[in-house]
């Protein structure tokens, strides 16, 4: 098996301090649980940014000075900016961040109820005005499915040329409003996508770690974080985003699947190195 990739989502754009005080807001605390979370073994660090006060904002500047500090600490992590904002952002909002030509960000690829009234956006005419400004940047999307229905989307979309190699699959489970996280619907996801295709897995909450360990046996690759998941087991909040990579980094290390390097995942991903 390939080397195991470990994907650090350490901030959101929901999650708040008052569920975990470990939650960073500030640019500086950014930086810090980047690190941390590259030093227990992540190779990339899945980017939102927030004001001081905690709410998320895609603006451009925001996320430089973050990508900035977050290189100051570990200049060889790969970070990948989401370009999925927050609800009711326009999309040249969401993809702001693109203009910083980051070698990897993410592009949803379909549409999913959140909750109550809120509904997360993402048509086909969005999903292709997406892939063509990041294609035309050089950059590697991270195809952010949270069903079947979104991995069917793909691949259509692959066959008809908007999307391109390399495929890199991003299975979102256990969103309210998305698909499940149980065994089944994990063997459904990875069933569905080419041979060639790589993927990586993010159990939301009581999901993160039974979904890491599917994920690690399997051969595919792991998100973990305190946007998906506040708490290190039931009950115990994590202390900070370390303790989470930590914990996936140990049930590689049961299998043993060794954890890959910055520069080791970006020749898994096809991304040019650095």
């Amino acid at each position: 098996m390939e080397k195991l990739i470990i994907t650090a989502a350490i901030c959101g754009a929901e999650v708040t301090k008052e569920m975990n005080p470990y939650v960073p807001y500030t640019i500086k605390e950014i930086a810090i649980e980047a690190y941390l979370a590259c030093q227990a073994g992540a190779s990339i660090i899945h980017l939102h940014v927030r004001n001081d006060d905690g709410t998320p904002t895609q603006d451009v500047d925001r996320f430089k000075e973050a990508i900035t500090a977050i290189r100051k600490l570990c200049p060889d992590i790969i970070i990948q900016p989401s370009t999925g904002g927050a609800v009711g952002m326009s999309n040249d909002e969401r993809l702001q961040p693109t203009l910083l030509h980051p070698e990897m960000c993410t592009l949803d690829c379909g549409s999913v109820n959140f909750g109550g009234d809120e509904v997360f956006i993402n048509t086909e005419n969005d999903i292709k005005y997406f892939a063509e400004k990041i294609y035309e940047k050089g950059i590697i999307p991270e195809l952010e499915c949270f069903g079947k229905m979104h991995v069917d989307q793909v691949n259509r979309l692959y066959k008809k040329g908007f999307l391109k190699e390399h495929l890199h699959f991003s299975f979102v489970l256990g969103v309210n409003g998305g698909m499940t996280g149980e065994e089944r619907d994990f063997l459904f996801l990875k069933d569905s996508i080419p041979n060639h295709a790589t993927y990586s897995v993010a159990g939301i909450g009581r999901y993160e770690f039974s979904l890491a360990e599917l994920a690690i046996k399997h051969g595919g690759h792991v998100r973990v974080g305190l946007e998906d998941n506040v708490f290190i087991e039931k009950g115990k909040l994590a202390e900070g985003n370390a303790d989470l990579v930590q914990k996936v980094a140990l049930i590689a290390k049961k299998y043993g699947r060794e954890l890959a390097t910055p520069k080791e995942a970006r020749r898994i991903l096809g991304i040019k190195e650095l």
